[in-house]
């Protein structure tokens, strides 16, 4: 029995002494977190090389990197007690960390962020793309590391600290660390010493300068949106003032003859999942146009292109612009409204509608509870929303429900009832990744080009899932054409899609020179992020050309081209998109069209008033609702949210088939 007998913590009867224990745990301790940080960064960086370039130039950022690890990994032995399996649970979830941010920013052009953690279900999307040989190579060694850290266990005594010891450790670390990610005092003081520079506007820039461990680390401040300098009652006074004043200028013009006759039309929505014309790659052609209907539409009717604050990913983002009139240049990068700051009742196209007495219908042909759509929805005002789970045996096409099947929604839901229909409609059939046999049967547009065999793969998949939209859509014009409702429908797609790693097919097809983004020209940005969008009609509407419009202005500019008469943001942002039509993070387009890395100086009170109009309605006290247009600003959530469909499911179910 006695040889079953627990251990003291140092019990001498190791054959190591005191002195020698305490000396391998205080090197442990300190070398650990500067091989584990060296590790991440090459995880990051892809060679030695550039690894230990970016640590011999930044000797005080390596430091500061490692101090963090330290306090990961003193957080894991004070919790589990035992020196290497800590070594080897921090090591873990460090690397993994790591390659979670390395594939996220080959993917999409953006690396792991704090909140990305509150993504749990939709992260998991991302893990069959990074299954490859890349992938399993780097995750074979990460194993092989803590495989090895486990082994070493078995050869060395083990190095336990007493309880009180160990909670001290956790409290330490835990303090450290919320210390650094809100920026307390000496926190502080030790970033500012050791030259950090941070860039939040460009976030690979961030990472790649900083290292990955500290700009994770402070980007967790950045996920709290401040409150602007001059924001105040008397600021959104004036600026309610100005917007009276348009208001009033707009009624003593010509108002236009009624285009609808009295009646109101059908408003549809339609956010194609990562629509984009291929076409426009300089070094491709293809057996035949895959998109006709919309390449028809942009001769004859209003169209144009849409400047997406995304790319390859964050549909729910672009939503987040087009219904609400909130521009994300003004969030966190990386962040997400719908996971973080849509918790209350908010201002969007559906309530607005609504107030006009339509029936406002959300569509989307996966599961409710991506993006948190569920709730949110609810807090948009919508009534009703129709997600996957309510579909009825629907037609897929490769991994999702096709296009044509939302479009047969639409047209039901539309003909079912006698109340005129505001949709907002987010289809999926050509989401990524667009290699492999997706589609049985084969591709029926060839690419010729000087194309490798994967990226030609890749581009026919995603042709395919492109002229299916554009059949899709002139499926519903087809339709409407022959009813006797006016209707109005707006096509256009969320952000161009990620053909590839390294924007590879894009490179390759000569629509951009270069994989590094921090290369490119204000143009070939403005490419990277527009997509096209048309309108059609059965009633003659004005028609316009709309080179480049901010996906936040989208609803204010298709309000007016309607002839309705907008609440307040809405008003502001059709006056505002006259003299900033596009407005990016990093790309300001000003309205003679001329592209900005920042907003110029003569210009940016404007964008400090839009600023502050967005964190009144999002987070401040909704002022404006005391001079302007109270009952919508201030509009609840409706009583009946989705009674059509049983109401709304808890965060992150569904119900019916389960969620994928």
């Amino acid at each position: 029995m006695r040889y079953f007998k627990r251990r003291k913590p140092w019990d001498k009867r190791d054959s190591w002494s005191f002195g020698a224990k305490y000396g391998f745990m205080a090197g442990a301790l300190l070398l650990l977190p500067l091989l584990l940080v060296f590790g991440i960064e090459l995880i990051q960086r892809g060679s030695v090389h550039e690894t230990w370039s970016w640590v011999y130039a930044n000797p005080k950022l390596y430091e500061l990197n490692a101090l963090l690890t330290l306090f990961v990994f003193a957080f894991f032995y004070g919790l589990i007690g035992s020196l290497l399996p800590s070594a080897a649970v921090t090591t873990l979830l460090m690397s993994i960390f790591a390659l979670i941010s390395f594939f996220k920013t080959k993917l999409i052009g953006e690396p792991f962020f704090p909140w990305d953690i509150l993504l749990n279900k939709e992260g998991g999307n991302i893990i069959p793309l990074v299954t490859g040989k890349e992938a399993l190579k780097r995750l074979a060694v990460v194993f092989a590391v803590v495989a090895g850290l486990f082994l070493l266990r078995l050869k060395l005594p083990r190095f336990r600290v007493p309880i009180a010891g160990r909670l001290a450790l956790v409290a330490l670390s835990l303090f450290s660390l919320y210390s650094f990610g809100l920026r307390s005092p000496w926190a502080g003081n030790m970033i500012n010493r050791a030259g950090v520079n941070e860039i939040p506007w460009n976030q690979q820039e961030n990472y790649g300068n900083n290292g990955t461990a500290l700009a994770f680390t402070m980007n967790v401040k950045n996920s709290i949106v401040p409150k602007p300098d001059n924001y105040g009652e008397s600021t959104i006074a004036d600026l309610a003032s100005q917007i009276t004043g348009t208001k009033a200028e707009a009624k003593a013009a010509a108002a236009p003859a009624d285009p609808f006759g009295g009646k109101k039309p059908n408003v549809i929505f339609i956010m194609n999942e990562a629509f984009w014309d291929p076409t426009l790659l300089p070094g491709v052609t293809y057996s035949e146009d895959p998109v006709p209907t919309i390449h028809q539409l942009q001769k004859e009717s209003t169209s144009g292109y849409l400047l997406s604050p995304q790319f390859g990913g964050g549909t729910s983002n672009v939503e987040f612009e087009v219904l609400t009139g909130n521009s994300m240049s003004f969030l966190p990068a990386g962040s997400v409204p719908y996971e973080q700051y849509v918790n209350k009742p908010t201002p969007s196209l559906a309530s607005y509608f609504d107030s006009q007495g339509y029936k406002s219908m959300g569509i989307h042909s996966y599961d409710g509870w991506f993006w948190n759509r569920n709730n949110v929805y609810k807090q948009l005002g919508f009534e009703t929303f129709k997600s996957k789970e309510h579909f009825d045996n629907p037609e897929y096409a490769g991994p999702f429900i096709s296009d044509a099947e939302v479009s047969r929604n639409i047209i039901k839901e539309v003909d079912s009832t006698d109340r005129s229909m505001f949709i907002y409609a987010v289809t999926m059939q050509n989401h990524g990744g667009y290699d492999g046999d997706r589609y049985p049967g084969g591709n029926p547009i060839k690419a010729q080009g000087n194309l490798t065999p994967d990226a030609k793969q890749i581009l026919e998949n995603y042709t395919h899932g492109a002229r299916d939209a554009d059949q899709s859509l002139k499926m519903l014009i087809d339709h409407f054409q022959q009813s006797d409702e006016p209707t109005v429908i707006v096509f256009y797609g969320d952000h161009l899609p990620m053909l590839g790693m390294d924007y590879d097919v894009y490179k390759q097809g000569g629509f951009i020179p270069t994989s590094n983004t921090e290369q490119w020209t204000d143009e070939e940005n403005r490419k990277m992020h527009s997509v096209p969008f048309v309108v059609w009609s059965n009633v003659n509407l004005p028609t316009k050309q709309y080179p480049a419009l901010s996906d936040a202005f989208l609803g204010a500019n298709m309000l007016d081209l309607m002839g309705m008469e907008a609440p307040a943001p809405f008003r502001y942002n059709l006056e505002f998109s006259k003299q900033f039509p596009g407005l990016l993070r990093n790309l300001v387009i000003d309205g003679q069209g001329n592209l900005h890395k920042n907003v110029p100086e003569t210009l940016q009170a404007q964008v400090n008033q839009f600023r502050d109009l967005q964190y009144d309605n999002l987070f401040g006290k909704r002022y404006l609702a005391k001079f302007l247009d109270q009952e919508f600003l201030n509009k609840e959530s409706l009583p009946n949210y989705n009674a059509e469909f049983g109401g709304t499911p808890p965060s992150g179910q569904s119900k019916g088939k389960g969620a994928s």
